[in-house]
């Protein structure tokens, strides 16, 4: 009888000891994590997997290609994931593999882009912010700082997200407003941004749509044009910060996305462990970043945080 206690105590141990097989989430993101802002994306989601013990894979197409990113919420769904985590910048493009996760039982989450149709693709929440509001709310800044005549640099047209940010800023500029499209490459950003500005002299106001992408080399060009032109970008970069710090640039708009890969890597871990789940989307922006405050986060942008 002895034996037979001390068996089954020791096998109570062995049980009690075995560890809890490790939740399995994959993130596909349109952006690249070699991306500045995606790199910072990328950071939130390994901490979150660091902190929570959840194994996390983050993956992008080589370039903003939504044929190549379907392919890859395909694979991913074809997996058997924990969770899934997405960003949706084209919901006819991306619909169907999102649906054909949810149809599959799998919880997915949405970030940075797609809020205004996470939801009725069966996504359980979206982690982000309202792009056509942040995109207003710059407008309305700008125009207040005395901005008649804008360009929107629009390095993704196509990209929903994007395009809202443009059409939202147009909106709250409320004077003449137009959309420079251009790649994501910073030099023809420049350039393009450069000619903008030297054909048309009514421009005084430039909104970018990426800081390191875009914002940067925009206020490169306002500055050689040796006129008083307001630049402003969506997203941080420790230069542009530096940038609105030194009185070159007007501000930055900070989506918080190390939020969007932290929390919703959190928040499907503990789904998974123990079916809990926010009641609703969570807002992780916008916040205007002026030259009050730019000066605070120039670091943690510089080390990937903001």
């Amino acid at each position: 009888m002895k034996n037979l206690i001390k068996g089954i105590v020791a096998a109570s141990a062995i049980a009690v000891a075995a560890p809890v097989a490790a939740q399995d989430i994959i993130v596909v993101a349109h952006g690249q994590a070699n991306d500045p802002f995606w790199s910072v994306v990328k950071n939130g989601v390994e901490e979150a997997g660091r902190d929570t013990g959840v194994n996390v894979d983050y993956r992008s197409p080589e370039t903003f290609d939504m044929v190549a990113m379907s392919q890859l919420i395909d694979a991913a769904v074809n997996q058997e994931p924990d969770g899934l985590i997405v960003s949706i910048p084209d919901a006819d493009a991306l619909g169907p593999s999102i649906e054909r996760a949810v149809a599959a039982g799998i919880p997915v989450i949405s970030i940075n882009s797609g809020s205004d149709v996470s939801k009725g693709l069966g996504a359980l929440l979206h982690v982000g912010q309202d792009e056509f509001d942040a995109g207003k709310a710059a407008g309305e800044k700008l125009a207040s700082m005395g901005g008649t005549s804008a360009i929107c640099v629009n390095q993704e047209v196509g990209n929903v997200a994007l395009d809202l940010r443009c059409a939202g800023f147009a909106e709250g500029f409320g004077g003449a407003s137009k959309v420079l499209p251009t790649t994501n490459d910073p030099t023809e950003i420049e350039s393009k941004v450069a000619a903008a500005l030297a054909s048309d002299e009514s421009i005084d106001t430039v909104m970018a749509l990426g800081a390191s992408t875009a914002g940067e080399p925009s206020v490169a060009a306002a500055k050689a044009s040796g006129r008083d032109v307001k630049v402003a970008s969506f997203d941080l970069s420790a230069s542009f910060l530096q940038s609105v710090v030194a009185g070159d640039a007007a501000f930055a708009i900070d989506q918080q996305q190390f939020l969007q890969g932290y929390l919703s890597v959190n928040f499907l871990g503990l789904h998974a462990k123990y079916g809990l789940m926010p009641g609703g989307n969570v807002p992780s922006g916008p916040n205007l970043i002026t030259a009050d405050k730019a000066g605070q986060v120039v670091d943690l942008s510089a080390k990937g945080i903001r």
